[in-house]
């Protein structure tokens, strides 16, 4: 087999592991919590956050035919050894991206979230893991392409956790109020999932926490600085 054949196998593979990983992340397990918030949005708002599942679903299938139209076009071209590797390097670099492995830049919100001690009162508001997993969940579902929490890069294999109150163990760190969320990705749909009656912004004003959120063109996003190794996969049978 030729240097260029072989490199453009090598790129079948990391399109095919890209659009799977482009399906991955739009799952979000919802809670009973959610269901029952759901229940009570007026029929109007109903639809509309219907239409904007539906429009999320349908762009991300547009991906997906976008990367099988790209690796049929792979299959049949016959491109020069300089060509596919030129090739071959986009593919890798985009899928570093995609991991959280190179520093980022684009439009997208900044969702800044605070403890809120009111001393002697019942009313306090502590942040906690589970806070923060709910908000990077609706942010995957309106389409957030990368995101970070106080500067910790948010990966399929970010650990999040409770610790010793009031801090959070993130990516191995422990991270303590303020916590700062950036998330890149098309304004709208992030501040429109964010900020919609009964949705995130609302419920947790209500209840007692300090949040707000800002929108900015220009976010960046640091890479992961933690190492991914496979410790259960069977390496002799991925290279067959």
């Amino acid at each position: 087999m030729s240097k260029s054949k072989i490199a453009v196998a090598i790129t079948i593979g990391i399109m095919s592991f890209m659009m799977i990983y482009v399906m991955l992340i739009q799952i979000s397990i919802a809670s009973d919590d959610d269901r029952e918030e759901i229940e009570f949005l007026r029929e109007t708002e109903l639809k509309d956050l219907l239409a904007s599942y539906k429009e999320r679903y349908e762009e991300t299938n547009e991906k997906i035919v976008e990367a099988k139209n790209k690796i049929d076009e792979y299959e049949k071209d016959e491109k020069s050894e300089e060509d596919t590797v030129a090739l071959l390097e986009e593919e890798v670099k985009q899928a570093k991206m995609l991991l959280g492995y190179t520093d980022v830049v684009g439009e997208g919100v900044i969702v800044t979230m605070e403890n809120n001690v009111i001393y002697g009162e019942e009313e306090s508001a502590i942040v906690r893991a589970s806070d923060l997993i709910e908000l990077i969940n609706e942010l995957k579902l309106a389409g957030a392409e990368a995101i970070s929490i106080n500067d910790e890069r948010i990966i399929s294999r970010t650990d999040i956790f409770d610790v010793v109150p009031p801090l959070i163990h993130i990516n191995g760190q422990r991270k303590a109020s303020p916590f700062v969320i950036k998330a890149i990705g098309d304004i709208n749909y992030l501040e429109s999932a964010l900020k919609i009656k009964g949705g995130f912004i609302d419920s947790y004003t209500l209840n007692n926490y300090k949040i707000s959120i800002e929108s900015k063109q220009e976010i960046t996003i640091n890479k992961y600085e933690g190492e991914l190794t496979l410790n259960y996969i069977n390496k002799e049978e991925v290279k067959k």
